[in-house]
Formats: structure tokens, sequence, C-alpha cells
């Protein structure tokens, strides 16, 4: 059985040359959310009384559990070592001598052990949470019933006197979209008395007939022809004819 997939290839024989960092697999087997979890979970695994609690063997495992975490090369958090310096303070407490009385408040491990209880109680009511089950926890079921409707809904009767007023106001309505387009002529006035211009001199004279093209049709036509009038008003040509109803002839107004 291969031990490995590299590029979907399955991998049997371990390579020679292959290097594993003596670092490369860390397996941690507890996790703990805080100093105060550290703390109750030493306590719970040497079975020791959370009302006695022997500061200096405690305070020795907190510290080899420091060490393992700098060891492993973990960042560790402030109030780990916060927890280290109180243990620290406590132990440093108990060793200096004191009057012998029954009150709890003297006790320097008064505090330590108030707030272990509390953080137990509420670690145990969060496990409590957490083996209930999710359905009604955080899951909610909801049905319903979708009720049955039998209706019975009559087709209308239609007039055909109304289905064509109806036909009727569609076609209004369609008018009034209605758009009306002006194409603009292909023919010019002005570019046409240019032409003009262009095939006429004052020395020689141009037959009328010229300047018209029968290929240009009846716009055509009228085109040349109003361009030849506009031409003569601005007295830009002369038209002349020699006798009644003989030729035309057109040359520029010198």
């Amino acid at each position: 059985m291969p031990f490995a997939l590299v590029q979907g290839e399955p991998l049997t024989v371990i390579p020679q040359d292959l290097y594993i960092p003596p670092d490369a697999l860390q397996i941690f087997l507890e996790a703990f959310e805080g100093p105060l979890d550290l703390l109750l979970y030493l306590i719970k695994r040497q079975n020791i009384d959370i009302l006695n609690i022997p500061i200096a063997a405690i305070t020795r495992q907190y510290m080899e559990y420091i060490n393992l975490m700098g060891n492993l090369e973990l960042e560790l958090a402030a109030e780990y070592l916060v927890m280290a310096s109180m243990l620290a303070e406590i132990k440093s407490r108990m060793l200096l001598p004191r009057p012998v009385v029954d009150d709890d408040e003297d006790d320097p491990r008064a505090e330590l052990v108030r707030r272990l209880q509390e953080y137990e109680q509420f670690k145990q009511a969060a496990e409590d949470m957490e083996a209930l089950e999710r359905l009604e926890r955080d899951i909610h079921l909801t049905s319903i019933d979708i009720p049955k409707m039998d209706i019975d809904v009559p087709l209308p009767d239609v007039m055909l006197s109304e289905l064509m007023n109806a036909f009727r106001d569609v076609v209004n309505r369609a008018e009034q979209f209605a758009s009306h387009h002006v194409e603009r002529e292909p023919l010019s006035v002005r570019e046409r008395m240019v032409r003009v211009l262009e095939r006429i001199n004052a020395d020689d004279f141009t037959s009328f007939t010229d300047f018209f093209d029968p290929s240009e049709g009846r716009m055509g036509v009228v085109v040349s022809f109003i361009a030849i009038l506009e031409l003569l008003k601005e007295s830009m040509i002369e038209i002349v004819q020699s006798k009644p109803y003989g030729p035309i002839y057109v040359k520029a107004n010198s």
C-alpha cells in the first residue's frame, strides 16, 4: 500500500535523499485555553484537593509546561507568564513566617483557589451545554401544514365587441410611439452651384443643357436648374440667347 501520494502518483518507497527536520511533526496531547485551565488540569491529574494546593509542586510542574512550550517554539501568551509570577509570589509568601490563625483570608492561596473554583464551575457548565443535543439548542425544526384550497375560478365571458375595443386601444397606444424619420437629400443646391462654377469661365460659353444629367432623374434636373438660378440672382453668371428659341449659353460674369 502506498504511504503517500505525490502529484497524484503513489509513493511506496521512501526516497533516500528525503530529509525530514526533527521538528517537522509535533503532537499536542492536551490543549489549554488559559493558565487557569492548565492549573486545573495539573490539580485534577494528581487528585489534589483544590482547597489545599501544594504550591511548590504545582509551581514546579507549571514551569515545566512553560519551558516545554518554549522548547516547542510556541508564542507564549502574557497571561501564562502572569500566572507563573503569581505562583512564585504565593510560594514566596508561604515561605515567610506568619501567625497561626484559622482565617482563610490570610492564606496566600485563597484568591487563587477562589478563581480556580469559579473557572471549574464555568468550564463544567460549558461542557454540560456542549453535551446537550444540538437539536432544540442550536437548531430548531419547524413544520407547517399547507391548507388545502379548492377554488373554482370561473372563466370570464368576453364579448366580441369588448375584444375589438381592447384591440383598438392597443393600436392607438402603438401609434403614439410612431416616429417620423427625415432623411437627408443626397443632392445639395449649394454643392451644385459650386459644380456649375467649376465648369464655366468668363471667356467661353457653355451650353445650358450640359449642366443637366438625365441619369439623376427629375430631382437632379430640378437641383441643377435652381443652382443656375441662384448664381444668376447673385450676378455670378450670365445667360445668353442669340435668337428666339435658339440655344442658351452660360458663362461666368467677368
